[in-house]
């Protein structure tokens, strides 16, 4: 149901830029300024986090933007009480904006007397007083189940595809390649956004964190590869993967990543790969080492995550946000051309 209220916006200390953004977006669309309102969240001398809302949010629909990115624990914590500042002081409807998902990748027991994680921090943050999650591109979709209320989960292949029909213009010689079996519906829906062929790099591991042997399914002679995958974390798959298809003969190798973690020696990795690119969102605020790097590049999700919040707080579609027609003028400044 919709509520009858303009939604406002409260932001943790996890991506505060990309909050930012947001309202500004919002404002572009409501002829108004949108900001986020007056919020204190700091730590006690032990590591306690301590939250004060200093304006009235009795009966608003509040927005808390706060993605569960590194330090995952303290951005978590963030967020479960800033949900419950805004509980006891009577908002009307709380949804938690989270960008990026973190222990999205712990949805499910791999081994025995191991934990379900993802479910876990879906039950902290309903218990907490979250009454609609709003994220992108979750790990595995089945997280959505694993909570017990609405879940809008966006996707960053329709941006990705404007994206490289603005930057690759002649498309005959691109293919889309999913660096693992698991990824591959993912790899295919971009695939048939951008109309070009689907390749997969198939990765076997002896243990966990080594890869054994890479083989790539599908010709790639002579293409321009894009490889499209939720998460890049380390890299070393990721540029193990751009060397595989190098090795297979393709000219060369892009990599579009939803969530750019970029933990350990990942910029490293990526500065000395045979990758040309690798685009990733501000899902995750990106360090100075990542801004520094020539070879990425950071495209913004504000202008999605912001007209999903006006359509979530109006009573509309939110899966609107998929298709061309809607996205395309939300994104009209950055591909004019599209």
């Amino acid at each position: 149901m919709p509520v009858n209220t303009d939604p406002k916006l409260i932001a943790g200390n996890s991506n505060k830029p990309l909050a930012t953004s947001i309202a500004k977006r919002m404002s572009m669309h409501r002829g108004q300024v949108v900001k986020p309102i007056d919020t204190r969240v700091e730590r006690f001398n032990d590591g306690e986090i301590f939250v004060e809302v200093f304006e009235n949010v009795r009966g608003e629909d509040m927005f808390i933007i706060q993605s569960t990115s590194n330090p995952a624990n303290d951005n978590l914590m963030e967020l479960l009480i800033m949900t419950d500042a805004l509980r006891r002081s009577s908002a009307q409807r709380i949804t938690a904006v989270i960008p990026y998902f973190g222990y999205a990748r712990q949805d499910r027991r791999t081994k025995a007397r191991t934990p379900i994680s993802a479910k876990l921090v879906a039950n902290l943050i309903a218990e907490a007083g979250v009454e609609r999650v709003l994220t992108m591109d979750l790990h595995a979709a089945q997280i959505q189940g694993f909570f017990d209320l609405p879940v809008d989960n966006l996707y960053a292949s329709p941006i990705f595809a404007l994206d490289i029909l603005h930057h690759f213009k002649d498309m005959e010689d691109v293919m889309v390649v999913s660096p693992d079996v698991g990824g591959v519906a993912r790899a295919r829906e971009l695939a048939q956004r951008i109309k070009a062929p689907l390749s997969i790099v198939d990765k076997r591991r002896e243990k966990a964190g080594e890869i054994a042997e890479m083989t790539v399914i599908g010709n790639v002679e002579g293409k321009r590869c894009i490889i499209v995958d939720d998460i890049c974390d380390t890299a070393g798959t990721l540029c193990k993967a751009a060397e595989v298809l190098m090795q297979a003969g393709a000219t060369e190798v892009h990599s579009y990543i939803t969530h750019g973690v970029l933990s350990g020696p990942a910029v490293e990795r990526i500065t000395n790969s045979v990758m040309k690119s690798l685009v990733i969102t501000d899902s995750i605020q990106p360090t100075k080492e990542v801004k520094a790097c020539k070879n990425i590049r950071i495209v913004p999700t504000a202008p999605m995550f912001a007209q999903a919040i006006l359509n979530i707080s109006g009573g509309m579609s939110v899966s609107s946000l998929f298709d061309n027609e809607t996205l395309e003028p939300i994104y009209e400044s950055l591909y004019p051309s599209s």
